[in-house]
């Protein structure tokens, strides 16, 4: 069965154009003239990925993308931002409100879907790990107390507090997939800055490479 996309965009032409591509890629496409429309679609449908401008009326794409950001069974659907608010603090305020990629407008059909077959693919593994856990990992029942937290897990948590700003940052793009080299361009800083940031991040998470960091960021509820 073919995977549902949600298109927001208050423009037609834009909508369709973006519908049209994805439908010959293989996708079914809900649309939504704006904010307000897509919310109650996502709610409605459970999209498996959202495509959204930013400029809408009634409810914005950040503001969407943050109540949809809110509720726990949406916080792992791919998000992907199509807008001509192309400022590095627009791009920032988008990914600090959850989405997953920013393509700024004009946008070629062809990256779109490259991303979107991208997006959707890293989801699919995540949501494996989720439901199969790798053998000797313990699984935990859905309804089950928590665990009561040792000195170590305390610890941890204490030092995820005292993540600065900018690490905070750095995480949420590091968690998004963007490589140093991205996240400095992103940030304006130099790469081997954000290894520093890496390393400060890896310390105070206790892990010991990105893909588990970016997990532990996703599991502690660090990308909202």
């Amino acid at each position: 069965m073919p995977l549902l996309i949600l298109v927001a965009d208050d423009n037609a032409g834009i909508r369709q154009a973006i519908a049209d591509s994805l439908e010959f890629g293989g996708y079914n496409v809900m649309p939504a003239v704006d904010g307000a429309e897509a919310l109650e679609k996502v709610n409605a449908y459970h999209p498996h990925l959202i495509v959204a401008d930013i400029r809408m009326p009634r409810l914005n794409g950040y503001e969407f993308v943050k109540k949809v950001r809110q509720r726990p069974e949406y916080r792992l659907i791919p998000v992907i931002f199509l807008t001509e608010c192309n400022e590095t603090s627009d791009r920032i305020q988008g990914y600090r409100v959850g989405c997953d990629a920013y393509l700024p407008k004009p946008f070629e059909m062809d990256e779109l879907l490259a991303v979107v077959r991208g997006l959707l693919e890293r989801a699919q593994i995540v949501q494996n790990e989720i439901r199969f856990p790798q053998p000797g990992t313990p699984a935990i029942p859905i309804n089950s107390p928590a665990p009561a937290m040792d000195i170590d897990e305390a610890a941890r948590l204490a030092n995820i507090e005292e993540l600065t700003d900018r690490e905070q940052q750095v995480l949420h793009l590091l968690a998004h997939g963007l490589s140093n080299s991205d996240i400095g361009k992103t940030l304006h800083l130099s790469p081997r800055t954000i290894e520093k940031y890496v390393s400060n991040l890896l310390r105070k998470t206790q892990t010991n490479n990105r893909a588990n960091l970016s997990r532990f960021a996703v599991e502690n509820r660090l990308l909202s």
